[in-house]
């Protein structure tokens, strides 16, 4: 991904979306372009207009750090967006497309005989009736336990290159079925790539991922044109389940459990004496013996 491109089109997405009304400037009709124009966010930022042009066509190196946070201010960033922003305008060396220094690459492809960890795995095994999956570089699936089979999809049966998070939610059409919220869950995926394309900017395997699902899916192009960014690591999601069960409502938190910043456990969790609770125990019950399948 081009940095300046992206940190570009992020500035003026956010720009466009506020409205004078919104920081406290008079309004005085119709406006040629959306949002504020350039040299009113150059003043609420108390910046000079030729800093903020120079920031919005990329050339972020040129400015400094308290432009930068004068500017995310302007535009009322958020704490996701505002990391995000970072991310783009000060890229950590070395973020690349290369396989890390412990043998595993992109989707869990292992080059050196090194996977995920056996008491990584024996942790999500010991959660009975708690879906849970572990979550790697580019959200390759690398990990799961059996209620997470069951709930969602039997990872096993999904080629490696397949078992990514953008790819079971844009190209699987299980997923639509599955997600009472589709289009909810759908944003949350594309916030989550962008989130992750804003650490790895120059991830050759990411970027092609990317490329992948908006050949794929118009509503991946659509979200992606939104620059929506990652925000939480907990939310609450509502499935289908076939009957007798119809729907199963869970609170998920996204835990780091392994030491790799890049790796994310995701589980799964119903309010006791619910419902949920009552169909996850006999749903996962039913299949109880031996390990989750792979």
């Amino acid at each position: 991904m081009d940095t300046s491109d992206a940190l570009r089109d992020f500035l003026i997405s956010r720009r466009a979306r506020l409205r004078p009304g919104d920081v406290g400037l008079p309004d005085h009709g119709v406006r040629r372009v959306s949002g504020l124009r350039r040299e009113e966010i150059a003043a609420l930022a108390a910046v000079s207009v030729e800093h903020y042009i120079r920031l919005e066509r990329g050339q972020a190196s040129r400015v400094s750090d308290a432009v930068l946070d004068a500017v995310a201010d302007a535009l009322r960033l958020s704490t996701g967006e505002r990391r995000y922003l970072r991310s783009l305008a000060r890229p950590a060396a070395g973020a690349d497309g290369a396989d890390r220094a412990d043998g595993t690459g992109r989707n869990g492809a292992v080059s050196g005989g090194r996977g995920v960890r056996p008491s990584v795995q024996r942790v999500l095994d010991s959660m009975t009736d708690t879906p849970a999956y572990l979550v790697g570089r580019g959200g390759a699936v690398l990990a799961w336990n059996r209620p997470a089979a069951r709930v969602f999809v039997d990872f096993g049966r999904v080629p490696v290159a397949e078992r990514t998070v953008g790819r079971l939610i844009f190209v699987d059409p299980y997923a639509r079925w599955l997600y009472v919220d589709w289009e909810a869950k759908a944003r949350e995926a594309v916030s989550y790539l962008r989130t992750e394309t804003g650490k790895r900017p120059r991830d050759r395997e990411l970027a092609r991922e990317i490329g992948d699902l908006a050949a794929h899916s118009a509503d991946f192009r659509r979200l992606w044109s939104e620059q929506h960014v990652l925000e939480t690591t907990h939310a609450t999601v509502v499935l289908r389940c076939g009957p007798p069960h119809d729907r199963l409502e869970f609170s998920w938190e996204a835990l780091q459990m392994t030491g790799d910043p890049d790796e994310v456990v995701l589980v799964y969790t119903a309010a006791p004496d619910t419902p949920t609770a009552s169909a996850l125990r006999k749903l996962c019950g039913a299949h109880r013996g031996g390990r989750a399948p792979r």
